[in-house]
C-alpha cells in the first residue's frame, strides 16, 4: 500500500504519542515480557514510520520489561527445500555454494514486515543466533534471551519463546492475525505426535562457511488461526 492510500485511508497521523496512549489502553504496561507481530500498513499513516511505532513499544515496556520480535529469515535454508517460489534444480549447486551463511548483524529478516526489520538493525537490540528461527530482544535480560537458543528445535524449549512462556510474557498482535503468530509453535513443541525433521542451513564455524544440519519440528501454522479464535 502507498503512502498516499494510507494518507487517503486514514483520519489522523498515528505519532509516537498517539500510538503510545493506545498501546496502555491495549493494557501494555511498564515491565511485562512481550512478543510483538506487527502489520505496519494496518496501523495507518505513521509520522516517523516504524521507528514511530518502535519508540512507543519502549516507551510503554520501558527497559524494565523486555520486548522480542520475530527475526527469521527463512531464505538462510537448503535451497532444494525452497517452494514458494522453488529454483530451478541446474542452479541448486551454485546457490549452495554462494548462499551467504548467517549473520546476526547482517541477514535481513524475510516477510517480517517494517518493524521487525527496523527493531533488529537497533544498538542495544539483541539477536539470537539461529539461521531461520532467529528473534531479536531489547530490555531487561536481553543478552540471556539472544545468547539461549538451541540450533535443535529452535522454537523449543531452548528458545526465546520458552522465556516468554517461563515468564508469563504476553503476544501482542499489531493488525495480524493468528498464522502469525510465532508463540503457538512453542505450544507443537508441548504437545505430542508431531514427527521431527532434520534441516540445514549455512553458518559461520571458525570465521567459515558450513552447512550445518539440525532438529525441529514439521511446524504446521495453518490450524493457528482455528485455535487463536
Amino acid at each position: 500500500m502507498s503512502q498516499t492510500e494510507l494518507i487517503q485511508q486514514s483520519n489522523a497521523p498515528q505519532t509516537r504519542s498517539s500510538l503510545t496512549n493506545d498501546l496502555k489502553k491495549l493494557g501494555l504496561r511498564e515491565g511485562m515480557v512481550v512478543i510483538v507481530h506487527s502489520s505496519m500498513k494496518s496501523l495507518g499513516w505513521v509520522c516517523g514510520g516504524s521507528v514511530a511505532v518502535i519508540q512507543a513499544l519502549q516507551d510503554v515496556i520501558t527497559s524494565k520489561g523486555t520486548i522480542i520480535m520475530p527475526a527469521h529469515s527463512a531464505d538462510v535454508s537448503d535451497p532444494r527445500e525452497w517452494d514458494n517460489p522453488a529454483i530451478p534444480e541446474e542452479w541448486l549447486t551454485e546457490v549452495m555454494n554462494e548462499l551467504p551463511p548467517f549473520d546476526t548483524n547482517i541477514t535481513p529478516t524475510l516477510a517480517m514486515g517494517a518493524i521487525p526489520e527496523s527493531f533488529r538493525t537497533y544498538s542495544d537490540v539483541k539477536r539470537s543466533y539461529h539461521p531461520v528461527h532467529s528473534f531479536s530482544v531489547w530490555g531487561k535480560n536481553s543478552d540471556e534471551i539472544a545468547n539461549n537458543h538451541s540450533l535443535d528445535n529452535g522454537l523449543g524449549d531452548d528458545s526465546p519463546l520458552a522465556y516468554i512462556y517461563r515468564n508469563d510474557g504476553y503476544v501482542l498482535m499489531l493488525g495480524t492475525d493468528y498464522e502469525t503468530n510465532t508463540s503457538m509453535h512453542y505450544g507443537e513443541h508441548k504437545g505430542a505426535g508431531i514427527k521431527e525433521v532434520t534441516k540445514m542451513s549455512p553458518i559461520l564455524e571458525d570465521h567459515q562457511k558450513v552447512w550445518k544440519e539440525y532438529i525441529e519440528l514439521d511446524y504446521d501454522e495453518e490450524k493457528f488461526p482455528a485455535i487463536g479464535v
